[in-house]
């Protein structure tokens, strides 16, 4: 116990099944033999030609860690935010599934405690001190610990900025001023006097704005009617002047006389009687 808490505690960040060392992966320790000096093939008490161990690896480059451990069997549901251990055998190798290990992962900044450590006895009646009991599988007992562990995970350091960088950052030339719109000089003899008025109010009421927000698409386009809305009478125009001076408003009474329709036509056609038509059969 004295030596698990010396130096950083690392967490299990996975569990899974091997058939030898040579499929374990790696960065993966592997289980053979227990707590009371029993063989840990799982495939001892079965007719398989195949062996499978128990391994755990705590590297942190995934992310996760392994926070409880349960056993299940074949009838049972596999609890809600659990998944079963991944199998790393050889071709053709099975586990068996009368029961079934599953781990909860989730993420090293999560959480504070998790499992630690996982060990394996093959007598029932062999307790031992500091671990939890899981559960009997194939005629083994799992155990686990769970306790606080030392994240380890790696930290983004500060990167340190070199004075050089920071004058630059700091003496950068300003950017030329965009002109305003007090600077844009516009012909008067173009503008209308209504355009005129307006932009002279608007330079009385706001300050000039230093910023490309002062600035608008229409400042500059000078403002005039078309010639053919002008009011005045002009020699290129009098027929349009003529027809807006004779527009005459119908009321609803006249729009009534003007469009009435009796369907007295109609009314004649669907009354005509339809001429018999004589064929030259019957006349014979």
């Amino acid at each position: 116990m004295a030596n698990m808490d010396q130096g950083p505690v690392r967490p299990l960040t996975a569990v899974a099944w091997t058939s030898n060392t040579s499929t374990c992966p790696k960065d993966f320790t592997l289980i053979n033999i227990t707590e009371d000096g029993a063989n840990a093939n799982f495939s001892r008490s079965f007719p398989m030609r195949f062996s499978y161990y128990l391994c755990y690896s705590k590297a942190t480059s995934g992310g996760m860690v392994v926070s409880d451990i349960q056993l299940i069997t074949e009838k049972d549901a596999i609890p809600h935010g659990y998944c079963f251990i991944a199998e790393h055998l050889e071709p053709k190798a099975t586990v068996s599934k009368k029961k079934r290990v599953c781990v909860r992962l989730v993420p090293v900044g999560s959480v504070d405690t998790a499992v630690l450590d996982i060990k394996l006895t093959a007598k029932s009646k062999m307790m031992l001190q500091h671990y939890t009991y899981v559960g009997d599988i194939h005629g083994y007992v799992l155990w686990y610990r769970k306790g606080h562990f030392t994240n380890t995970m790696p930290q983004a350091k500060p990167r340190s900025v070199s004075l050089g960088l920071r004058r630059l950052s700091l003496e950068l030339p300003s950017t030329p001023q965009p002109l305003r719109p007090s600077n844009l000089q516009v012909p008067q003899g173009k503008l209308s006097h209504r355009r005129h008025s307006l932009h002279a109010n608007e330079s009385q009421d706001k300050a000039a704005d230093s910023s490309i927000q002062g600035i608008t698409a229409l400042d500059g386009v000078p403002f005039s009617l078309h010639s053919k809305f002008d009011s005045q009478p002009n020699a290129k125009t009098p027929q349009l002047n003529y027809q807006l001076n004779n527009i005459r408003i119908k009321t609803l009474q006249d729009i009534e006389n003007e469009y009435n329709y009796t369907f007295e036509v109609e009314e004649i056609a669907a009354k005509r009687t339809r001429p018999l038509v004589v064929t030259s059969s019957s006349t014979q």
